[in-house]
């Protein structure tokens, strides 16, 4: 069988699978977060933390929980690393420095997970278990809530009123992420990856049975469950250095394909909860094909790119090999590459550095999307949904009348609101990567010059303001210019846009339904999917293309 149609074969054993899996999960969400009942445990939570979860919440104290719970979460995880030295299980490391601290706390906390470290060689035990897996649960719950509260908002009328969100953040851990992780990880174990509480072991190197003389240090650790959640939370943060390409991490070809199902499963099934809360299927099968239409369509380019030969090293070796693992291949490291960037995960299985120049240009695209197809838990929805209401605006423009979406009108307020969710994380990713360019010290982590060069530098804000966390590996990241304003690239491009995320929410369910006529869009007809899909690449492309043109589009052409 030859890498492409090997390639091909894999993606479409993922599509039937997520098919299989949407209905099931996505109604399953929907009744999650519908219900009135509590479990006997989210009650122990309730009563622990003081919070009455049957109190109905305005976005502003919605957004206040989402605030005060990631503040307090920053802080605990930034001490956590601090006093890491004196806490057991350490394996001997030191505390972070604090500028690295405070990167990593706010990585995680943003559901970024961002590493400007070798997690095998910095974080001991505890760190990683008590401190950063937990944040993967909670920080993918707070972005399932916002985008919850936002259907909310389409969903209630004549009501100020979104839900609870400690409710919300409860039901998204105990009843949707822990019950998947738990699943995931046991599947990851059986397949290979290791989970054990080990210490350091000093193993030598071996070539062909032959002692290479020299020598390596590896640990272990609860890998599996950690890398569970790091999928299914859409994360990303790897116990390891080389997080899905490390064969403890992802021992086989199945553990591939499974983690890239498990990255894709809730961001594509939210759009049937979507659909089921706002009472119209249809109208959740409309945003899902928006989605899969630009998933597919990166992936057929990324395998374009990869499995084009120019010249005859590419043409024996299948494809440009470079910075991937021959166990996955190039097809599977495609489809993994595209579907960690346009979801905010920021796992890897390859070096996205060593991809072709348009290869990592079409990663690099696909994190300035916004990450919406199908994005993040939560994350992918509600920015999917904000560009919906855009074309909702482009089309009434078009012919003349006032726009509405699902019952809602779009007016001035509510375009307002969605204007400035598209315009925040571009701002931050130009603005930075410009400083950075600029100055003189910043420069000097990149390892490459030129096209390449700079484009280390554009996709590492690109990752951080849209809240991926993967790399170009060429670029030096562990500095105090880059760990401090990535970090602060992080905060502002995860909770500015949930900002004006609830501000909608609370507005469009404020409003009373309008009733639809002759002249109302169908927003759930493949017009409006095209129209969406063509506002969502115009949008970016117009916003990024002159410096996606100075780096990876230079550097493509130029090969």
């Amino acid at each position: 069988m030859g890498p492409v149609l090997a390639g091909v074969l894999q993606l479409l054993a993922l599509i039937a699978a997520l098919a299989l899996a949407y209905v099931p999960l996505g109604t399953y969400m929907a009744r999650v977060y519908s219900s009135d009942k509590h479990w006997r445990v989210e009650k122990w939570i309730y009563k622990g933390i003081g919070a009455n979860p049957n109190t109905e919440m305005r976005w502003p104290a919605y957004l206040r929980g989402v605030l005060a719970f990631s503040a307090v979460s920053v802080v605990f995880l930034y001490l956590l690393q601090r006093l890491q030295g004196h806490l057991p299980g350490s394996l001997g490391f030191k505390a972070i420095d604090p500028d690295q601290a405070f990167n990593t706390a706010t990585s995680f906390v943003t559901n970024t997970n961002w590493q400007s470290y070798y997690g095998e060689q910095a974080m001991g035990h505890v760190v990683q278990t008590a401190g950063l897996a937990v944040q993967n649960f909670v920080s993918a719950a707070v972005g399932i809530a916002v985008a919850v509260a936002l259907v909310r908002g389409f969903a209630r009328s004549r009501t100020g009123e979104l839900g609870n969100f400690w409710s919300d953040l409860v039901r998204g851990v105990t009843r949707i992420l822990l019950p998947l992780s738990v699943v995931a990880a046991i599947v990851l174990v059986a397949c290979g990856a290791i989970q054990n509480f080990s210490g350091i072991h000093e193993v030598g190197q071996f070539f062909n049975g032959h002692s290479m003389g020299g020598h390596q240090q590896w640990n272990g650790g609860a890998v599996a469950s950690q890398e569970a959640i790091k999928e299914v939370g859409t994360n990303g943060g790897g116990y390891f250095n080389a997080n899905s390409a490390h064969p403890f991490e992802n021992p086989t070809p199945f553990t591939n394909l499974f983690q890239i199902f498990l990255l894709l499963v809730i961001p594509f099934a939210l759009t049937r909860t979507f659909g089921i809360m706002v009472g119209s299927i249809k109208q959740g099968y409309a945003i899902l094909a928006t989605m899969a239409t630009i998933w597919v369509g990166f992936i057929a380019l990324m395998m374009w790119t990869e499995f084009a030969h120019h010249g005859p090293a590419l043409e024996i070796a299948g494809g440009a090999m470079e910075g991937k693992e021959q166990r996955i291949g190039v097809g599977a490291s495609s489809i993994f590459a595209v579907s960690t960037t346009l979801t905010s995960t920021g796992a890897v299985d390859s070096f996205h550095s060593s991809f072709t120049g348009l290869g990592g240009g079409i990663t690099m695209l696909g994190m300035q999307l916004g990450e919406i197809a199908p994005g993040g838990t939560g994350s992918g929805l509600y920015g999917m949904l904000v560009m919906a209401i855009i074309a909702v605006f482009i089309a009434g423009l078009m012919v003349g009348r006032t726009p509405e979406y699902l019952g809602k009108k779009i007016g001035t307020r509510e375009i307002k609101f969605a204007a400035c969710y598209i315009l925040i994380t571009p701002a931050l990713v130009l603005i930075f990567t410009a400083a950075a360019m600029a100055l003189p010290t910043p420069g000097n982590s990149m390892t490459n010059s030129g096209a390449h060069g700079f484009s280390e530098i554009l996709y590492a804000y690109s990752s951080a303001a849209n809240n991926n966390g993967s790399a170009f590996a060429g670029l030096n990241a562990d500095t105090q210019w880059f760990n401090s304003t990535l970090g602060l690239a992080m905060v502002l491009g995860r909770f500015l846009p949930m900002v004006f995320v609830l501000a909608l929410a609370g507005s469009l369910a404020e409003q009373k339904p309008v009733p639809a006529t002759a002249g109302t869009l169908r927003t759930e007809k493949p017009l409006f999917t095209g129209l969406l899909v063509g506002a969502i690449l115009i949008i970016t492309g117009l916003t990024y293309f002159p410096a996606l043109a100075l780096g990876p589009l230079a550097e493509g052409l130029a090969s």
